[in-house]
């Protein structure tokens, strides 16, 4: 593709012909701006046996529309409900570009047999340094520091340095990690390359678990970092009473799901200094209102970015790359299955 339209608008790539039918294949992409893809190589998505419709962003009133004719849906974010779904005549196939599939009514799909393909482990790298860059963040109070530098606080110092922030070194320092898949096991192994102890939280809501709970560990933790699924069990794991567990210098990370954390008891804990300091990647409702809890006003030991932990060059290749060989898989499978 040689050119990326205005948000709102769309564009066709022209592919081959499908091997087992006279017809091509529609495959929509409701909201490919998600992935920058002029950033990336695209030649497998061109290749693809369909015709292949890209749009920027997709609107909950244009969804049914872009849908409707659709073999195939490739989306990031935008909810896909059973009554838009039940418009879809001919939908066999969404690929979620992301992990979490929280947005797709996955019960309807299969009694529907539309098959619903996610992608894992593409941003482990990219979340991982995430992580560490929060943690290090507010160890360092290196935003602070910045502003300082900016407002010629150094330039005025009557010293070669300025030690009005504190630093902590994590060396020696206790972490606790929830969720201990392959993200949770790269950001342990970043952490021990640090020097630090690390501890792996029982997964929440399983009795048979035999590691630690969560809340034997917290007295104790210098760090906490989420990597969980946001679940009955872990919707709001973080909250006021687990809050209260805490030191008041631990550092809360999270760059999994905003709904793992009570962010009006952040909010308090942070302001009142219950806890040292928060960095977020994620946030429970996403974009954030501008009179978010979080937002309304500059808590100094609150660091958030907008969900972009998962944005690193390589990983959006890596999650392009899979989920067209998903898709590619499907639309092949139509060669033993005409009907597919």
């Amino acid at each position: 593709m040689t050119e990326y339209p205005p948000s709102n608008d769309s564009i066709t790539s022209d592919a081959r012909q499908a091997p087992c039918d006279a017809e091509k294949k529609q495959v929509v992409f409701l909201d490919a701006e998600t992935m920058d893809l002029p950033s990336l190589n695209t030649s497998a998505l061109d290749k693809l046996d369909a015709e292949v419709t890209l749009y920027q962003q997709t609107h909950a009133d244009e969804l049914v529309e872009r849908i409707k004719n659709a073999d195939a849906v490739l989306v990031n974010k935008v909810v896909l409900q059973a009554k838009d779904l039940q418009q879809a005549k001919q939908l066999r196939y969404i690929g979620v570009t992301a992990t979490g599939m929280n947005n797709i009514d996955r019960d309807y799909c299969e009694k529907a047999d539309i098959t619903v393909q996610n992608v894992e482990g593409y941003g482990t790298d990219s979340v991982a340094q995430h992580t560490l860059t929060l943690a290090l963040n507010l160890a360092t109070n290196f935003v602070a520091y910045q502003r300082d530098v900016r407002n010629q606080a150094w330039s005025a110092s009557s010293h070669f340095c300025l030690l009005n922030h504190p630093v902590v070194e994590l060396a020696g320092k206790h972490a606790v990690i929830v969720g201990h898949g392959e993200l949770g096991k790269r950001v342990e192994a970043l952490f021990k390359a640090m020097g630090m102890q690390v501890s792996i939280a029982a997964r929440p809501g399983k009795q048979d678990d035999p590691r630690p709970h969560l809340e034997s560990l917290l007295p104790n933790a210098d760090v906490i970092s989420l990597h969980c699924p946001l679940t009955e069990d872990t919707d709001k794991l973080i909250n006021a009473d687990t809050l209260s567990l805490m030191k008041p210098t631990a550092f809360l990370i999270n760059t999994a799901r905003g709904g793992l954390i009570d962010e009006e008891a952040l909010y308090y804990a942070l302001k009142n200094k219950q806890i040292g300091g928060a960095g977020l990647d994620v946030l429970s409702v996403e974009p954030p209102p501008v009179d978010h809890i979080l937002l309304k006003e500059t808590l100094p030991n609150l660091l958030i970015t907008p969900h972009n932990a998962w944005t690193g060059k390589g990983a959006r290749q890596k999650l392009l790359d899979s989920a067209i060989a998903h898709l590619s898989a499907h639309l092949s499978s139509c060669l033993s299955d005409p009907q597919g």
